[in-house]
């Protein structure tokens, strides 16, 4: 396993992306390209979600989190939901100590966030 393994699953309710590793001004670009394909493949038929999957982040700094947050502003502008599914303190601590857990609420499962809906 690398610094980031990212692996992405394409099914009709939403484009899931897996990232497993650190997250960090090293690793960023390659989050980066592994959110822009996602959220192409999430913007065409039948998909309209983007499920982001950070349980498996050991590290996650400020690129990390900028990236995400760049990612769910696309999504808004292209009309793609998209979801952060964390339950480790090195994703969901970031995201609460920057008063982000409004926008990017981490959900516990993949479920979870495919059941949110599309708000």
């Amino acid at each position: 396993m690398g610094l980031l393994d990212i692996t992405q699953d394409v099914s009709d309710s939403a484009v899931v992306v897996h990232a497993r590793g650190e997250v960090d001004s090293g690793t960023v670009d390659l989050l980066g390209e592994a959110l822009a394909a996602g959220l192409a493949a999430a913007g065409g038929p039948p998909a309209r979600m983007l499920v982001l999957v950070l349980d498996e982040v050991t590290y996650f700094g400020s690129a990390g989190l900028n990236a995400v947050l760049s990612c769910y502003e696309q999504g808004a502008s292209d009309g793609v939901a998209v979801r952060v599914v964390a339950t480790n303190a090195e994703v969901v601590r970031p995201i609460e100590v920057t008063k982000l857990d409004g926008l990017l609420r981490p959900y516990p499962t993949v479920t979870d966030a495919l059941m949110s809906g599309s708000g």
